[in-house]
């Protein structure tokens, strides 16, 4: 069928497509993708579409800093868009150390040439946090510590993507006793919009889902009161978990390899921090889909959380490792806490009323045999 519709500009994601053979019926189906994830209207793949058709692609310079790749690592394993989709359609990624041909001198001056090139309209991609102890010096690279590459290359962006825990919060470098004075990229960037994506490791597709709409809308989503995506960090595990009915009904294992782990039953008791942990590991999961450490049989460690490495043992109770610590909880969270504490303890009553009933019925069933009339008493 003619299409009616002028053809995308030189230079455009769009017209990139075009080159490959894609149709725009597959980037309607990639973009309702994108709406569902990022928790728009349905009707908002047709515009996402028409401005990804239209939009360059966006300029992207990584950092990474005290951390171990597993957010790079993540992101190589995202499905939609697969890294390859991103790197090559939505953006382009000027610099990463890890993922980059070149190294040395010429890795730099790709980056100064990005930075040149697209000054005040690159996004700054993060991961890891940033040394702060004796002006940065426990975390180097080019001659440079993290901490001036930071306020350098931060100075010129258009926005800046914390990705992981430990960009986002700290991290485990920050845990105590915190050695290098390791602290979240939002403590060092105040004059640009900074996004957290929190998780050790992040979700892949909440990091390419954020970059997509920023391509597409040129603008970032909506966030939360820790500057988190909406649309992944909107509810907690516990929200989503498929245990979740077990949880309602007082059925919990206590430990894991118990008939209540054998049979799939809520991990609160035995450590699992869903009830306080924002994240879509729930629903997105893992591996295009396949799982997460809930489904696998592992509780939630609540590693999307600020602080989540120094609340207490992953293997005890939220009401003895969290509970009544404000220090270590926002309001909200703790009322999320004791809210939880509460229903458990309401779904154990439940429980236990239900059990006395069944065994109070039993008895007089008994007793009701034992009275049958015609039976010869001795």
């Amino acid at each position: 069928m003619f299409d009616r519709r002028p053809p995308s500009p030189p230079g455009t994601i769009g017209e990139a497509l075009s080159r490959q053979g894609i149709s725009r019926r597959a980037l309607l189906q990639y973009t309702g993708y994108l709406a569902s994830i990022l928790a728009l209207p349905p009707m908002a793949s047709r515009a996402m579409a028409e401005a990804l058709a239209k939009s360059q692609r966006q300029s992207v310079i990584w950092l990474s800093f005290q951390e171990c790749t597993g957010c790079t690592e993540s992101l190589t394993r995202s499905f939609n868009p697969t890294l390859e989709d991103m790197i090559f359609n939505l953006i382009s990624l000027d610099y990463h150390e890890t993922l980059m041909a070149v190294s040395g001198a010429a890795a730099e001056e790709a980056m100064q040439a990005a930075r040149a090139a697209n000054k005040g309209k690159y996004v700054l991609v993060v991961d890891g946090s940033v040394s702060t102890a004796l002006n940065g010096i426990y975390s180097t690279n080019a001659g440079k510590s993290n901490l001036a590459t930071l306020k350098e290359v931060a100075a010129d962006a258009a926005a800046v993507l914390s990705v992981g825990t430990c960009a986002s919060f700290g991290g485990i470098p920050h845990a105590n006793p915190n050695p290098t004075g390791a602290v979240a990229v939002a403590e060092i960037v105040k004059d640009k919009p900074v996004v957290n994506i929190p998780g050790c490791p992040p979700i892949p597709e909440a990091i390419a889902g954020t970059v997509a709409y920023f391509v597409t809308f040129g603008k970032l989503p909506a966030l939360d009161h820790l500057n988190r995506p909406k649309a992944f960090f909107g509810d907690t595990i516990h929200d989503r978990c498929y245990r979740r009915p077990f949880y309602d009904q007082g059925k919990f294992a206590k430990s894991f390899d118990d008939e209540g782990a054998r049979n799939g039953w809520c991990l609160y008791e035995v450590g699992c921090k869903g009830p306080v942990t924002h994240n879509a590991c729930a629903t997105l999961k893992w591996n295009g889909g396949v799982s997460f450490p809930i489904q696998s049989g592992h509780g939630c460690l609540g590693c999307s959380e600020p602080d989540f490495w120094d609340r207490g043992s992953f293997y005890k109770p939220l009401s003895s490792a969290v509970m009544g610590n404000r220090g270590i909880l926002g309001g909200a969270a703790l009322a999320g806490v004791v809210a939880g504490a509460a229903s458990v303890a309401r779904a154990r009553k439940r429980r236990a009323a239900a059990l006395a009933e069944q065994k109070a019925l039993a008895e007089q069933n008994a007793q009701s045999a034992q009275s049958t009339p015609g039976e010869t008493q001795t």
